[in-house]
C-alpha cells in the first residue's frame, strides 16, 4: 500500500500543471488544436487515477480549455467528484469549474443537491462561501426549491460574511422559485437594519433589484430607505437606494416632496460623480410626479441643469455622455430650461466621439417635447446640421445627421416649418450630399408626404423634381437612394396640372435608364398621366400636328419599357403602347404600315380643324381615369377595415389545387426565377463589352468617390517615382481643433434664412416702438419676440374605413412572457397561507436519480457521499431535538437571528432565560402559536447554537 502510494506521488511529479498547459498553448499557436486534442487525452488518463489531487488537476486544466471554447461536458461527473472533496482547495476548483460547464438545465445538477446543502451547512465558512457563489452561476428551480430553507437559514448565521453571501444568494432563489418571495420576505426585510454594513448593502441590493420590475410591492419599505438614505456613507448604497425613490415617486407624489430636500443637499455636497447624477435623475422624476402639486420648482431645475452643464464641459468623455443623458430628461418636461444652454449643446457636435455628436443630436429632438427647436431656430438648426454633414467623416454618423434634419422637420405634423418651398430645398439637398444613404425611402415618403398635404407648393415640388430627376447621378452606390426617383416621377405626374413645362418633365423620363422595377412601373404610369395632360392642352387647342408628335415620340420610346425583365413594367408598358396606338389610329391620319418620316411629310396638309370623334372619346376617358385628388391614408386604416359578414379568410375561394407530381414542380420552379438571378446568370454567360467613353465616365466617378473616401489614401506621385517639392522645409503648425470650421460654399435653402432674418429685423424695428409705446401706456408684453407666421397650410385630413375611428388604443404594450420578473409581481402584505410554507428538506432524490444518469459504476461513489451525509443529518437532529426541549442549553447559546433579541444587553438576555426555565410548558406553547418570526412561520430547521 505504501508503495503504491510512493508510486503515485512519483508519477505525479510528471504531470502537466496548469502553468505548463498555458505555457504549451502558448507555444503552439500554429497547431493549437492538435495540441488541445492532445492534453485532453492527458486529462482522460489523470481523471481515471484514484488520487483526488490529480483528479482536481486534471480539472482545472479543463476548466482553462472550456475558456478557450472547448466542450468539456463530458467530464461532468469528475467536477461533481471534485466538488465533494473534503479539501478547500479541490472543492473550490470543482465549484470553479461546474459554474463555468453546469446551467440551470443540466441533468447532472440533481446529483449535487445533498452535496451542496452538506457545504451549506458546513462549520468551516469558506466550504458554504464557495458552494453559494458556484450555485449562483448554476441554480435551477429544483435546486431552488430543495435549498431555500439552508439558504435562509445562512442568512442568519452568526458570521457576516456567510449572511451577506447568502442575501444576494436568494435573488438567484426568487427568480427560479418564485413562490419563496413571500415566505422569505421578513427575514430580507430584517437584514435592512442588519449591523454590519455589508449585509445591509447586500440587501438594499435585493430589494433594489426585485423592486426594478415591480416598484408598487416594496411601498411599504420606503420609510426604511428614508432612513438610511439620511444616515449612510456609502455611496453605492444610496444610488441603488435613490434609484429605487426614483421609481417608487410615481407612485406615491406625496413621497417627492419629501425627497426634494435631501436629495438636493446632496447634489450641494457630494463630490461623487455617479452618486451626482442619480439624484439630478432622480430629481427630474420627482418634479414630473409632483410638478401639479408643487409649483415653485424651478430652482430645483436650474440647480439640476447647471451641474449637467458642468458635466458636459468636463474634460471626461464619460461624464460629458452622462450630462447630455440626464439633460434629454430635463428636456422633456422643462425645454425652457435646457434651450438656454443650446450653444454648448451644437459645440459638442464637434466632438471627437462619436457617441456625444450622436447624444447631442437625440437633444435637438427629443420626441413630443420637440427638443431644443422652435419655429425661430428651426432653420438656422438645419443650416448647420447640414454643415456638418459636409465634413462629417463616416457614413453612420452621415446617416444619422440626414436622418435627425428630417426628425427635427416633420415633428409634429411640420408644426416648426413655416416655409415648405426652403424645406423642399433642404430633402433635394440631403440627396445631393449624400447619394449613398440608407434613408432613401425616408425621404421618399418625406417628399410625398409635403407634395400631398401642402397645396400651395405643389408647383414648386413639381419644378424641383423635374430637375432631379434630370440630375440624378446614375451610378449610386446605394440601391436606398433610388426611391426618392419613385417619389419624384409620382409627384411630377400626379401633379402634372401644376406643372409650368409638362414635356420637359414628359422627356425626362423616358429616357431609358437601369433602375429597379417598381421604379420602372411608376415612370410607365406617369408618363401616360403626363401624356394625357399634354393631349388635353392641345385638343382644346384643335393641335393635331402636337398630338401625333407625342403619340410618335411615346410609340418610339415605349418598347425599351416593353422589353424590361419586370412583369409588371411590361404590363403597363404594353397597355400604355396599345392605348396610345389606338388614339393615333383614330386620327385617320396614315395607315399603320406607313414610316413616320411619311406622317410628318404630310403633317402641313392636315386639317386641324376636324379631329375624329373617337380620339376625342379616347382622350376624355383618359382624362377621367386621372381625375380627382388622392387623399392621405391613416396608418391604421388596413386594421380598421371591417370583414364582411359570411366571408371566410381562412376557407378557399376557388377549389384547392391538385397536388402534383416531383417532376411538374421542379419544372414550374424553374419560371420563378429572380430578376438579380437571371441578370447574374446573364452576366456568366455574356460578358458586356463597354465603350471608351463609358470607361471614361466610370473612372471619374469611381476617382470622385476616392477623393470623397476619408479611409481611401490618395498619392500625387506615380510608383517609383520620387518627387522633391520642398515640404520638408515648410515649417508644421498645429491646427486649433476647438475652432469650428466656416462653410464658405453657399446653398439655395441659405437664402430663405436670409430672407427670414430680413424680415425678423424689420418685425424688431416695429416691435421696439410698439414696446416703447405699450411702456408709456403701461402695458408689458409676455415675449420678447414673435414667433413667424406659417406661409403654407399642412392638410390634416386623412382618409379611413367607413365607421371606422382613429384611435391609439390598438397598441399594447407587449411584455416578455419569459421575464422571470412577471412571477414576482406578489402582494407581499398579506399573510402567510399554509400552503406557501416552503417544502422541507428531501433526501432520497439523490439517490433515486443518480443510478439513472450516472449507471453502476458511478452509484458507487455516490452511495459514500450519501451515507455520510445521512449520518451527519441523524445526528443533527438529535442535538435539535435535544436543545429544543430544554435539556442541554449553552450559554453561548444566543444568536442573532431573533428580531426581539437584536441589540439587547447580556443581564436582559440572562434574565429572561431565567424566566423561560422557571415555564418550560409556557414556553413550549408560545413558540407553537407564534406567527411573529419567519421561522416559527414556515418551519425552518435551524443549527442548534442558536435559540427560538
Amino acid at each position: 500500500m505504501a508503495l503504491k502510494k510512493v508510486k503515485g506521488n512519483f508519477e505525479r511529479f510528471f504531470d502537466k500543471t496548469l502553468t505548463d498547459l498555458v505555457r504549451g498553448i502558448r507555444n503552439n499557436k500554429d497547431n493549437e488544436a492538435k495540441y488541445i486534442a492532445q492534453c485532453i487525452e492527458e486529462v482522460k488518463q489523470e481523471l481515471r487515477q484514484d488520487n483526488i489531487n490529480v483528479k482536481c488537476n486534471a480539472v482545472a486544466k479543463l476548466t482553462y480549455i472550456q475558456m478557450l471554447g472547448y466542450d468539456i461536458s463530458w467530464a461532468g461527473f469528475n467536477i461533481i467528484e471534485v466538488m465533494s472533496s473534503s479539501k478547500f482547495t479541490c472543492k473550490r476548483v470543482g465549484y470553479l469549474a461546474a459554474s463555468q460547464c453546469f446551467h440551470p438545465d443540466s441533468e447532472l445538477i440533481m446529483l449535487t443537491t445533498n452535496m451542496i446543502r452538506k457545504d451549506l451547512n458546513s462549520q468551516t465558512q469558506y466550504d458554504a462561501g464557495v458552494a453559494l457563489s458556484g450555485l449562483s452561476c448554476f441554480i435551477s428551480s429544483d435546486l431552488s426549491r430543495d435549498l431555500a430553507n439552508d439558504i435562509m437559514t445562512l442568512c442568519s448565521s452568526t458570521k457576516p460574511y456567510l449572511r451577506m453571501k447568502a442575501v444576494l444568494m436568494m435573488y438567484k432563489v426568487f427568480l427560479r422559485y418564485p413562490e419563496a418571495l413571500r415566505p422569505a420576505f421578513p427575514k430580507l426585510k430584517e437584514k435592512l437594519e442588519d449591523p454590519d454594513p455589508g449585509v445591509q448593502s447586500a440587501a438594499v441590493n435585493v430589494i433594489c433589484e426585485l423592486a426594478r420590475k415591480n416598484p408598487k410591492n416594496y411601498l411599504s419599505l420606503a420609510p426604511i430607505f428614508f432612513k438610511l438614505m439620511t444616515t449612510s456613507t456609502n455611496n453605492w448604497m444610496l444610488i441603488k437606494i435613490i434609484k429605487l425613490f426614483g421609481a417608487l415617486t410615481p407612485l406615491e407624489p406625496r413621497l417627492g416632496k419629501k425627497l426634494i430636500e435631501p436629495l438636493t443637499s446632496l447634489i450641494h455636497s457630494t463630490s461623487a460623480m455617479s452618486l451626482l447624477y442619480e439624484c439630478i435623475n432622480t430629481v427630474i422624476a420627482v418634479l414630473i410626479s409632483i410638478s401639479s402639486g408643487m409649483p415653485n420648482h424651478t430652482a430645483s431645475i436650474q440647480l439640476c441643469v447647471q451641474k449637467l452643464r458642468i458635466l458636459i464641459e468636463d474634460s471626461d468623455q464619460n461624464l460629458k455622455y452622462l450630462g447630455l443623458l440626464a439633460m434629454s430628461k430635463i428636456l422633456k418636461t422643462h425645454p425652457k430650461s435646457v434651450q438656454a444652454h443650446k450653444d454648448l449643446i451644437l459645440a459638442c457636435l464637434d466632438d471627437k466621439d462619436e457617441s456625444i455628436r450622436l447624444r447631442a443630436l437625440d437633444l435637438l429632438f427629443c420626441g413630443k417635447g420637440g427638443g431644443m427647436v422652435s419655429k425661430k431656430n428651426l432653420m438656422e438648426i438645419v443650416r448647420r446640421l447640414l454643415g456638418h454633414m459636409e465634413r462629417a467623416e463616416g457614413s453612420a454618423y452621415r446617416d444619422e445627421l440626414l436622418f435627425k434634419v428630417i426628425q427635427i422637420c416633420s415633428q409634429g405634423s411640420y408644426q416648426y416649418v413655416t416655409n415648405f418651398e426652403w424645406y423642399l430645398t433642404v430633402l433635394v439637398e440631403l440627396i445631393q450630399l449624400e447619394a449613398g444613404s440608407k434613408h432613401g425611402s425616408v425621404i421618399a415618403k418625406q417628399l410625398l408626404d409635403v407634395s400631398i398635404r401642402v397645396q400651395a407648393v405643389r408647383p414648386f415640388a413639381v419644378s424641383e423634381m423635374t430637375a432631379l430627376l434630370e440630375s440624378f447621378p446614375e451610378t449610386t452606390q446605394s440601391g436606398s437612394m433610388f426611391e426618392v426617383l419613385y417619389a419624384a416621377a409620382w409627384i411630377v405626374g400626379e401633379f402634372s396640372s401644376d406643372s409650368n413645362e409638362p414635356e420637359r418633365s414628359l422627356n425626362v423620363l423616358l429616357k431609358h435608364r437601369s433602375l429597379p422595377g417598381h421604379i420602372q412601373g411608376v415612370y410607365v404610369q406617369n408618363i401616360l398621366k403626363l401624356f394625357t395632360r399634354i393631349v388635353t392642352d392641345y385638343l382644346e387647342h384643335k393641335d393635331v400636328h402636337g398630338i401625333l408628335r407625342l403619340c410618335n415620340l411615346l410609340l418610339k420610346k415605349l418598347p425599351s419599357f416593353v422589353s424590361s425583365s419586370h412583369i409588371e413594367v411590361q404590363e403597363r408598358a404594353s397597355s400604355a403602347f396599345v392605348l396610345i396606338e389606338m388614339l393615333r389610329d383614330q386620327l385617320n391620319l396614315v395607315s399603320d404600315s406607313q414610316s413616320t418620316d411619311v406622317i410628318l411629310s404630310q403633317l402641313p396638309t392636315i386639317d386641324s380643324s376636324e379631329i375624329a370623334i373617337g380620339a376625342i372619346e379616347i382622350v376624355q376617358e383618359m382624362a377621367l381615369l386621372f381625375a380627382g385628388d388622392l387623399n392621405p391614408v391613416a396608418p391604421k386604416a388596413q386594421k380598421k377595415v371591417q370583414i364582411p359578414e359570411g366571408l371566410s379568410l381562412d376557407e378557399w375561394i376557388n377549389t384547392p389545387p391538385a397536388e402534383s407530381s416531383e417532376s411538374s414542380e421542379d419544372e414550374q420552379t424553374d419560371l420563378f426565377v429572380s430578376h438579380e438571378q437571371m441578370e447574374h446568370s446573364d452576366r456568366k454567360t455574356k460578358s458586356v463589352e463597354l465603350t471608351p467613353e463609358e470607361i471614361m465616365k466610370l473612372r471619374e466617378v469611381r476617382k470622385i468617390e476616392q477623393s470623397h473616401n476619408p479611409n481611401y489614401l490618395k498619392s500625387t506621385t506615380k510608383p517609383n517615382q520620387i518627387v522633391k517639392d520642398g515640404c520638408e522645409d515648410i515649417p508644421i503648425a498645429e491646427l486649433a481643433l476647438e475652432v469650428p470650421l466656416k462653410i464658405t460654399s453657399t446653398k439655395r435653402s441659405d437664402k430663405y434664412l436670409q430672407d427670414d432674418q430680413l424680415g425678423s429685423k424689420k418685425k424688431t424695428k416695429k416691435t421696439k416702438k410698439t414696446k416703447k409705446s405699450k411702456h408709456k401706456l403701461g402695458i408689458s408684453s409676455e415675449s420678447d419676440g414673435e414667433e413667424p407666421v406659417a406661409i403654407h397650410a399642412v392638410s390634416t385630413f386623412i382618409e379611413m374605413p367607413e365607421g371606422a375611428s382613429l384611435s391609439d388604443n390598438d397598441d399594447k404594450d407587449k411584455h416578455d412572457v419569459n421575464d422571470p420578473h412577471r412571477a414576482l409581481d406578489i402582494d407581499l402584505d398579506l399573510p402567510l397561507r399554509t400552503d406557501e410554507i416552503l417544502p422541507k428538506q428531501s433526501y432520497k432524490k439523490f439517490n433515486e436519480i443518480a443510478p439513472q444518469l450516472a449507471g453502476n459504476n458511478v452509484t458507487k461513489k455516490t452511495e459514500v457521499i450519501t451515507t455520510a451525509k445521512s449520518s451527519n443529518r441523524d445526528k443533527k437532529e438529535k442535538k435539535r431535538d435535544k436543545d429544543r426541549d430544554g435539556k442541554k442549553k449553552s450559554k453561548h447559546s444566543i444568536g442573532d437571528n431573533e428580531p426581539d433579541l437584536i441589540g439587547t444587553p447580556v443581564k436582559h438576555q440572562k434574565e429572561k432565560h431565567k424566566k423561560e426555565k422557571k415555564d418550560k410548558k409556557g414556553k413550549e406553547k408560545k413558540l407553537k402559536d407564534s406567527k411573529t418570526g419567519y421561522e416559527e412561520a414556515i418551519g425552518i430547521s435551524t443549527p442548534s447554537k442558536e435559540v427560538y
